[in-house]
């Protein structure tokens, strides 16, 4: 069997020498033509995308070199480069990019629109057809607290310690179609609910489907947008492969477990707030337990797949290396109550 190619786009932060956000997302891209890189909601975020991968060490080489590029384009534009998934200082508000669909969501949204320079990590997985995207995305939904806790990566913004490891999901959970998805009964209930937003005129077009994991609207892969974008690569690789072995164990399944909703935000909400620091839910169960515990679940749930891809000891030794010395939350946490500047530890160089 073919196992399924990834793809990940990470949207960064552009900001000025002293951290303000720093408008100047156009000039940048206008830098690097043979890039794959694009625009974002505000003029201080540039997006990457990486090429299609079929290997945990091709993404690894792919996003490097991307960050490498952009980080070298930003500087020539007078800009630093962050890896952080929001503005560490400056305003909430930010200017919007003068493309015609961000002007239509400022003009629809007002400040939620202009005040969303929150910066994410979107990984697509290959997979056959809508209805095995729909499957994927009802088996994914009691893990997702568990990838946001991994990966969370804003616990500093407008020069403030939030008290929270993830406040780009307290940020971004104010979208009418964010959050976890619901459980789809099928392709049908999935457009049916599309639908819905868009005569309510609660969302311009299916793009603007914020769920964590959903079908792609212009690709044949289910896109896991539950991320704030990583501190390292490292970290980005890993959350990839993590994905990736969750889409193949998911293939290999049923429809996907009906969960109790009211357990699955309060599992959201304790990894938006506590990271790898605290204590977790277990969805499926309603069972609080330390994050290790988890996290060891995952592992034990998704074994196989990694052991097909090679990845095993990949992800075994990141998770370790995460839990003993810290993802970018707790690192930036550190730094921050010890007077020390985020903007030098977060950025890209």
């Amino acid at each position: 069997m073919k196992l399924p190619s990834i793809g990940v786009e990470e949207e960064l932060l552009l900001v000025s020498a002293t951290g303000e956000p720093l408008p100047r997302s156009q000039a940048v891209v206008d830098e690097l033509p043979d890039l794959d890189v694009t625009l974002e909601l505000t003029r201080a975020q540039v997006e990457t995308n990486s090429p299609v991968c079929d290997s945990a060490a091709e993404l690894q080489t792919a996003l490097t070199g991307l960050r490498r590029e952009l980080a070298q384009a930003a500087a020539g534009e007078g800009a630093r480069l962050l890896a952080i998934a929001v503005p560490p200082q400056g305003s909430a508000a930010q200017l919007v990019t003068q493309k015609a669909r961000y002007r239509e969501m400022a003009d629809r949204y007002g400040l939620l629109a202009r005040e969303q320079g929150v910066c994410g990590c979107h990984v697509h997985v290959d997979v056959p057809d809508q209805e095995a995207a729909i499957r994927v995305s009802n088996h994914l939904r009691p893990w997702l607290p568990a990838l946001l806790a991994l990966t969370a990566n804003s616990p500093v913004y407008l020069e403030q310690d939030t008290g929270f490891a993830s406040w780009r999901w307290v940020l971004w959970s104010r979208w009418p179609s964010a959050g976890p998805p619901p459980y789809l009964e099928s392709a049908e209930h999935y457009d049916a609910l599309v639908a819905m937003h868009l005569a309510a005129g609660t969302i311009l077009d299916e793009r603007m489907i914020y769920w964590d994991v959903r079908p792609s609207s212009h690709l044949p892969t289910v896109e896991v947008r539950i991320s704030d974008v990583p501190l390292t690569v490292d970290e980005t690789v890993l959350l990839a492969t993590l994905c990736r072995a969750l889409v193949m164990t998911a293939l290999d399944g049923d429809h996907g477990p009906k969960l109790e909703p009211e357990i699955l935000h309060a599992a959201y909400w304790l990894a938006a707030r506590d990271g790898l620091t605290g204590t977790a839910l277990d969805v499926p169960t309603g069972e609080t337990l330390p994050v290790r515990e988890l996290l060891a679940k995952l592992l034990q749930h998704i074994t196989p797949a990694l052991q097909q891809l090679g990845d095993e000891d990949l992800v075994t030794e990141g998770i370790e290396r995460l839990l003993a010395d810290g993802n970018g939350a707790m690192r930036q946490q550190r730094a921050f109550r010890a007077g020390k500047d985020v903007v030098d530890l977060t950025e890209v160089t």
